[in-house]
């Protein structure tokens, strides 16, 4: 006979019950049941699940499956796995790193390329642009202002790898402005595998994209709508052709098989700094 169910308990809330196993994939349905539980409300973010025993009896699996499930879960984003005599498995907030990290996966093995990439971001960012510019408060504006700031100190300092994230991060201030958590996760992902794909390029610059980003916000403060979204829309593209340019100029070293110092591409106008 299975092990009778073992009540999750918690204050002020529905306690989460789990079922014995029977499967040949058991840390599958053992992190499905742990979903239900979340899905249903009767487990919720900051709780605390069972000690690894008490688990494992509940579902009537070994702990290295026990384990192997609570492992997905955190990959997943959904469960944080503490260690010491106060740790245990706890439900938590999903920062989004899951998606981040599926999103270089596919750019790792290939199946997001430079050209999807750029692509996505164009379109994405358009949407960003116009919410931004309607929802856009003082400490926002200020806070953009402070970016540009940045990047131009980085620039003159000639630091390429903070002047990379500075402009990325001007990209991730507006996401945050639109006040909408997912579009905040898509474009932290898509701009975290943009960074390793400039990583990859390697230095260079682009001297339009400070003056573009000085033009857009004139055009964020009136508020213009329509010349914000284009303007930010002609940065982004004119970025794209470098960068496919750089990614064009790879593949054709690769092919030919030539050393790593001839795989930077030259230097052109459409290519003098990320952003």
């Amino acid at each position: 006979m299975p092990p009778k169910s073992v009540p999750v308990t918690r204050e002020n809330s529905p306690a989460a019950t789990f079922r014995a196993i029977h499967s040949t994939r058991a840390f599958e349905e053992v992190a499905a049941q742990i979903r239900e539980e979340l899905a249903k409300g009767r487990l919720r973010i900051g709780d605390r699940l069972p000690s690894e025993r008490a688990l494992s009896e509940q579902f009537g699996v070994s702990r290295n499956t026990l384990r192997e499930a609570l492992r997905s879960l955190e990959h997943a984003g959904l469960v944080r796995l503490q260690k010491g005599a106060s740790g245990g498995a706890f439900i938590t907030e999903d920062s989004g790193d899951a998606i981040t990290t599926g999103m270089l996966d596919l750019y790792h093995v290939g199946s997001i390329q430079p050209a999807h990439l750029t692509e996505a971001r164009i379109w994405l960012e358009s949407i960003i642009v116009r919410e931004a510019c309607q929802r856009a408060k003082p400490a926002d504006l200020q806070e953009l202002h402070q970016n540009i700031k940045d990047a131009e100190e980085a620039t003159e300092k000639g630091n390429f790898s903070r002047r990379a994230e500075v402009n990325l991060n001007f990209h991730r201030i507006l996401a945050r402005m639109t006040g909408n958590p997912i579009m905040v996760i898509v474009m932290d992902g898509v701009l975290s595998v943009l960074r390793h794909y400039i990583d990859s390029i390697g230095e260079y610059e682009n001297a339009f994209v400070l003056p573009s980003r000085k033009r857009f916000m004139k055009f964020m403060e009136k508020p213009d709508i329509e010349g914000a979204v284009a303007e930010m829309e002609a940065s982004l593209k004119r970025l794209q052709r470098g960068y496919l340019s750089h990614a064009k100029h790879a593949a054709v070293v690769a092919a030919a098989g030539l050393p790593p110092a001839a795989k930077a591409a030259p230097k052109s106008r459409a290519a003098r700094k990320p952003g």
